[in-house]
């Protein structure tokens, strides 16, 4: 089953539509790379996915055992190299609500969670991914 149709709308814009929900995203060239830089670009997309993806993994232990992390605030930045340009890095800092009951144990499980979801598992292995919880 297809997951997206993604148009081209011109000067170095798309707008992708989510199949299954009709969500729509809107990308823009950033730009270094001759856009306007008013949207997420594709590769900022792939960092926020990444962030996104720990996080709803996160939850997904969290609600299977009862641990309670709403409130938790992801900051992400995509690093780009060149020649060939592409992302080389992406920071996640993870910044979790004060006043958590969480322990040792629960964070372990939570921050083993966040490093194998499926997108941290799919970028290729040069993209430096580094991680930060701050309990």
């Amino acid at each position: 089953m297809q997951t997206a149709s993604i148009i081209y709308t011109g000067e170095l814009r798309t707008t992708a539509t989510h199949l299954q929900s009709g969500t729509v995203i809107d990308t823009d060239a950033p730009v270094d790379n001759r856009g306007k830089g008013e949207r997420f670009s594709p590769t900022d997309l792939v960092a926020t996915a990444l962030g996104s993806c720990m996080l709803s993994i996160m939850g997904i232990k969290a609600l299977d055992n009862n641990w309670a992390i709403e409130g938790t605030k992801v900051s992400v930045q995509k690093i780009m190299g060149s020649d060939p340009r592409r992302i080389t890095g992406v920071t996640i800092v993870f910044d979790f609500p004060a006043g958590h009951t969480l322990g040792e144990k629960e964070r372990t499980i939570l921050e083993r969670a966040a490093l194998t979801c499926p997108v941290a598992k799919s970028v290729h292995p040069d993209i430096v991914q580094d991680v930060t919880f701050n309990w």
